[in-house]
């Protein structure tokens, strides 16, 4: 089957490699179609990215089609189309049983852990396949995007009179955006770069600090809308963004962290507790997340078409990236791969 492996930093290859084989009890196999670029798949490409080994095969933002199913499912069938929950999780760990899957002792992530989806099938567990009647192959590959500000948000428990700030409009901050104005928080988008603030007003109403990262950000939000606000996510993946973050929440207010980085985060422990923080961190989603998103989208109240900025065919993702003379054409091979709105994304 056709196949796109990163063989190392900057280098794609477009293979045949073997088709699965039959899915067992619990399993599905699946056709994939639809494919997200995200800001991992682009710092896997850059060499950048922590926790990944070369080859790998990318892609776990999938949108597929079920092709055969070892056992006989209650909720799908040969044919479903669906999204995929990405996270493989051991169900024994401690996280597991507390629910809490995406943060699993053992959690392999498909297309950084172990073996994505940019390749004609693969082999799941069906419980990690989110079915849909309403949406596209497209729409459905966007799902785990927004999976990841859905879980941000109620990992903070917002409530409707909550004053949120979100620290960095890249794709995450603004999946955090979604969520929180559906709460019916007023939000207020802080970011150093004014592509990205106008990025997010074309897509929210919602207020606008363009930050200088030269002076404190409380000082610049006092300025603009006095008192602190009672919610802040940093969604920047930027240490020294993470670390000014702190100064922001109001007293008794909470900071979820929701980028992430590979350096240490540091704070003033007297400020810390003179305000009595709560801190969070928010890592990937959860299979009621999925369900979640799939509902808000089916209803309507998403408005996925301003995400997509850019597709192309798998075979011409980079130059470098070309199917054999032999290769034939596949639902892969003509497969949109999505990225979204970011003035990091090129097709």
């Amino acid at each position: 089957m056709n196949t796109v492996i990163l063989e190392k930093p900057g280098h794609f290859l477009f293979e045949q490699t073997p088709r699965p084989g039959e899915p067992g009890p619990d399993e599905a196999l699946i056709r994939v179609h639809n494919v997200g670029i995200c800001g991992t798949d682009i710092h896997a490409y850059g060499g950048n990215q922590p926790f990944f080994t070369y080859p790998r095969i990318l892609g776990h933002e999938l949108g597929v089609q079920i092709e055969a199913l070892g056992s006989p499912q209650e909720n799908l069938q040969e044919g479903d189309l669906c999204a995929v929950e990405p996270y493989l999780n051991c169900e024994h760990c401690l996280a597991c049983r507390r629910g809490r899957t995406n943060c699993c002792e053992q959690l392999q992530c498909l297309g950084v852990h172990c073996d994505g989806g940019m390749r004609e099938h693969i082999i799941l567990p069906v419980a990690k396949l989110h079915r849909s009647e309403k949406l596209s192959l497209e729409e459905l590959a966007i799902v785990e995007t927004l999976g990841i500000g859905k879980h941000a948000v109620d990992r903070a428990q917002l409530r409707s009179d909550a004053v949120v700030a979100v620290i960095g409009l890249g794709p995450i901050g603004l999946t955090i955006i979604q969520f929180a104005t559906l709460v019916g928080s007023r939000v207020v988008a802080l970011d150093v770069s004014p592509f990205r603030i106008e990025t997010c007003k074309a897509l929210f109403e919602v207020e606008t600090i363009q930050v200088d990262h030269k002076k404190p950000i409380a000082g610049q939000w006092s300025s603009a809308f006095g008192e602190l606000p009672g919610t802040v996510f940093d969604a920047t993946g930027s240490a020294p963004s993470m670390n000014a973050a702190f100064d922001l929440p109001a007293n008794s207010g909470t900071l979820v962290l929701v980028g992430i980085v590979t350096d240490d985060i540091t704070f003033s422990d007297p400020e810390f507790h003179r305000k009595e923080l709560t801190v969070l961190s928010s890592r990937n989603s959860t299979a009621k997340d999925f369900i979640d998103v799939i509902e808000h989208m089916e209803k309507g109240a998403i408005d996925i078409k301003p995400w997509i900025t850019h597709r192309t065919p798998a075979k011409e993702l980079h130059p470098r990236c070309q199917p054999p003379d032999n290769s034939r054409s596949s639902p892969l091979t003509e497969a949109k791969l999505r990225s979204r709105c970011s003035s990091h994304w090129t097709a």
